[in-house]
Order: C-alpha cells, then structure tokens, then sequence
C-alpha cells in the first residue's frame, strides 16, 4: 500500500512555517495532518459542502488538535467571517494552523488577506500564493479589494 502525505491533501500549500492550507481533507488525512506537526484545523467550508465530513471535528479533536469552524458561504463572504477569521488566526499565533474549505478557494484569498492586513507582508507574494491554487471570479475579486480598502480607509482615520 502506498503511503500518502500531506502533499497529497487537494490543492495543499505550505505558506509558511505556521500556516499550511488546502481542500477539504478526507478522514485519513488529518492522521497526516496531525503527523505533520499542525496544532490547530480551521475550516472555512459550510457542513453540507462538497466532501465536507459530518465528523470532522471528531476527527480532528481525536487526534489531540485544535477544531475551529467558521462556515463562509461561497457567494457571499463577509467581513464578520474575515473577523472571526483574524481572531482565530492572532489567538493560535505561533502554532501550526492547517485552514481547509472545499478547494481551498476561499481560505487562499482569507489567508491573503490575513497575511497582507494582519501580518504586513507584502501585497503581491500574497496574491501569488492564491494565483497558485486559482483564479478568484468577481465575488471573491470584489470581496478581497473591499476588505483592503476598508483598511486603508480606517487606517487614514
């Protein structure tokens, strides 16, 4: 039997040293996961996506990590999933955080975002990593230019 790894999750890319993301996993990868040292699961997908498991915190908790759910609908992202996001995100600083929805769509624009406005890193090596897994339609386009610009905005205030 050939034996899997973490490279294998759909679409899973190692931003740092910190943050790893992807799709969603099945049941077998967290075993993965876990083996790869993340502290700490944070799903972006709703409980009846594509693939979502109805166990998956279960899964997680079992095997001694963190589960944090924070369901952001597909068509209509909002700045209280990017705050819940943040806060989850600052509180586990420092720790291995593995953020997962369907196709990691929506978590490489959030972790684009997080990395740009909470963590200052630059603009363009952020939208690099999203261009890696996709491009983002209009809905996610307009979701992540207003969430910088209200930032800026606040930031002059």
């Amino acid at each position: 039997m050939e034996t899997m790894g973490i490279e294998d999750i759909c679409n899973y890319l190692e931003i740092s040293s910190t943050i790893g993301t992807a799709g969603q996993p099945t049941a077998d990868q967290f075993a993965e996961i876990a083996a790869a040292g993340y502290e700490v699961v944070v799903n972006l997908a709703l409980s009846d996506s594509t693939n979502a498991l109805s166990q998956e915190r279960e899964l997680v908790e079992g095997r001694g990590m963190i589960y944090i759910h924070i369901p952001v609908v597909w068509e209509d992202p909002s700045e209280a999933d990017l705050a819940a996001f943040f806060a989850a995100m600052d509180r586990y600083s420092g720790r291995r955080v593995f953020v997962h929805c369907v196709l990691n769509y929506r978590v490489s624009i959030f972790v684009m975002l997080y990395r740009v406005l909470q963590l200052g890193q630059d603009v363009e090596a952020a939208w690099q990593s999203v261009r890696q897994i996709w491009e983002p339609n209009d809905i996610w386009l307009r979701f992540a230019d207003g969430a910088v610009e209200r930032r800026e905005v606040g930031a002059e205030n």
